[in-house]
């Protein structure tokens, strides 16, 4: 209502209107033009150079001063942090330099944008980037939507600063500046609103310059007005958030911490600041009365001391964050021991803010596969009478198996499964489907391989559930012979979910597939041992028939639940040596499985 009220009445109103308009379409074409050629460089190129602190702030300083937009570096940056490529300590550091990054924009709007008509640059890059986005080939487009964007940018910037000039005949806007604290409090609330509301700092800004440039705002109230547009900055980031997990929000908190720290300490030091201001501008033989280029030097100084004042408490600032949202990724492996939580489990790590960066979802991805083996591998526990942990601890599982039988079993497999396995099977399903259509080549294959690990993992649950009420009948048997058979096809399945983890440990993935091929062979020379001994049993009539042919059935679901296993695992395993030797199995101390373990 207020800016249809606007419109009526000033002509010039809706040519202000029209440049913040046109000025967002260009970061929107910006941005969407950079994606094209960020997908995968820029992914590789974090990965790289966020292994310490001064890196990554070195990375959020020169990709948001390339970028031009803060507001893509973090939501790339959350995106990254909840697919768990990289570190808190390392997203906060981004988002440290991401602050001053964006001030490079200031300082290039001060220096041209201000003093240069835009609009004869601003034409032939709108007709060249048209022509080029009507292009097929990939680059090609998303150079057409770069030049779009600065074109847009231009022409934007040209009718914001139009507006301005033409009220100077309407009225005088600077009439309505507001001294001392009061005006510095209302001009930072208004920075922050026009920046929430257009969801870009240097629209905010570039509105500041062009009203500063044209005497319709004292420079008091532009310095206000940039402080309150580093505040009001942080919307992208929560809204960016809202489809991240724990990890993304903490960095959202990060993100609203800096820079209300930053604000703060910029409006309780104003007249500090306005003081270094004025002598770092007569260094740089910047004009007294050059008051657009003093405002961006203003906005990259107390950018500057939020990140000097702040980073020595950047550890404190991290336990802190740590503390804050539930994170269900926290557990290393469920514990059906102590289970009473009857939800459905979904996914960890598939989420929203991941979707539009192939690296990131793909980790994210290899992430929650590796959490559906988790669960795997306790529910074959449960289904054969052991617990996870104890499967961990032992070294010796021949002794294990007999020795130790688990007594409380409350739920049945197919319970547990619905719980534990379904709804985490299904999000990566249906995450897979989201993504797929964005993959270059070679990553739709790794993405197959991973939905195919996935359901072999699943089959081997399957598997299990038919043998799970034999197992238990037999077990509690009186024919010690049957026992026996029963506890060996206990000792097959939990000497194959051991190795996998070994080997995962140990990292021995030039072995892996030789592994795999070996266990492969064991498993079919002790089916035929299987079979053999059986014919002896029932020779010697030492099982009766209806035990025969449940061990038969059940040897063979043995068998086919370990195969599914082991080429879910080789998979895994083998598919990104580098991605996975970050993923934490929290099984740093365990030793292989004994010669003697029977497989």
């Amino acid at each position: 209502m207020l800016l249809t009220y606007g419109f009526w009445i000033s002509s010039e109103f809706q040519v202000i209107t029209a440049g913040v308009v046109i000025f967002l379409l260009g970061m929107v074409y910006l941005e969407k033009g950079f994606k094209v050629f960020t997908g995968g460089l820029l992914e590789a190129f974090l990965k790289k150079t966020t292994d310490s602190l001064w890196k990554s702030l070195t990375f959020g300083i020169t990709t948001t001063a390339v970028l031009q937009s803060s507001s893509l570096v973090s939501v790339i940056v959350i995106s990254f942090l909840s697919a768990g490529l990289i570190g808190l300590t390392a997203g906060v550091g981004i988002i440290f330099g991401a602050n001053l990054g964006s001030t490079v924009g200031a300082w290039l709007v001060a220096l041209y944008g201000m003093k240069i008509k835009l609009i004869s640059y601003a034409m032939p890059l709108l007709v060249f980037g048209l022509i080029l986005r009507a292009q097929q080939e990939k680059k090609r487009n998303g150079l057409g939507y770069i030049l779009l964007g600065i074109g847009f940018l231009f022409l934007g910037i040209h009718y914001m600063k139009e507006g301005f000039e033409a009220f100077q005949n309407v009225i005088d806007f600077s009439s309505f500046s507001i001294d001392g604290i009061k005006g510095v409090l209302v001009y930072t609330l208004f920075g922050i609103l026009a920046t929430i509301i257009m969801q870009s700092t240097n629209a905010t800004m570039v509105l500041t310059f062009s009203a500063l440039a044209t005497g319709q705002l004292t420079y008091d109230n532009a310095l206000a007005l940039a402080v309150g547009s580093n505040i009001g900055t942080t919307i992208t980031a929560v809204l960016g958030a809202m489809g991240a997990n724990a990890a993304g929000k903490r960095l959202a908190v990060a993100h609203i911490t800096f820079n209300v720290v930053t604000a703060t300490l910029a409006i309780l030091l104003l007249p500090q600041l306005k003081m270094l201001v004025d002598l770092t501008a007569k260094f740089l033989l910047i004009g007294a009365g050059d008051y657009t280029l003093k405002l961006a030097l203003f906005h990259s100084i107390f950018n500057f001391i939020g990140i000097i004042v702040q980073l020595p408490f950047i550890k404190l600032l991290i336990r802190w964050l740590e503390t804050l949202f539930v994170d269900p990724s926290g557990q290393s492996h469920l514990n059906l021991a102590t289970e009473e939580n009857p939800a459905i489990h979904r996914a960890r790590y598939l989420t929203p803010a991941t979707l539009s960066y192939p690296d990131a979802a793909l980790r994210a991805l290899t992430r929650e596969c590796d959490h559906l083996y988790r669960n795997t591998l306790e529910l074959i526990c449960y289904g054969i009478y052991l617990t996870g942990d104890k499967l961990r601890e032992s070294d010796n599982l021949t002794d294990l198996v007999n020795s130790w039988l688990r007594d409380d079993q409350p739920w049945t497999i197919k319970e547990l499964y619905i719980r534990h396995i379904k709804g985490i099977y299904a999000d990566i399903i249906h995450y897979s489907g989201a993504i797929e259509g964005n993959l270059p080549r070679q990553q739709v294959q790794e993405l197959f391989a991973l939905k195919v690990a996935c359901r072999d993992f699943v089959q081997a649950i399957k598997h299990v559930k038919n043998i799970y009420k034999n197992m238990g009948l037999y077990l509690h048997s009186d024919n010690e012979q049957i026992r026996h058979q029963y506890n060996q096809l206990r000792l097959c399945l939990a000497s194959v979910l051991k190795l996998i983890d070994v080997l995962g440990v140990r990292r021995n993935y030039d072995h892996i597939r030789q592994h795999a091929e070996q266990l492969k062979q064991e498993l079919r020379e002790q089916d035929e041992q299987m079979h053999q001994k059986l014919n002896e049993l029932i020779r010697s009539s030492q099982v009766d028939s209806f035990m025969a042919s449940s061990l038969m059935n059940d040897s063979a679901h043995v068998h086919d639940a370990c195969t599914n296993l082991i080429d879910g695992a080789v998979i895994m395993l083998t598919r990104d040596r580098e991605e996975y030797r970050e993923i934490d199995l929290n099984f740093e101390t365990h030793s292989p499985p004994p010669k003697n373990s029977g497989t």
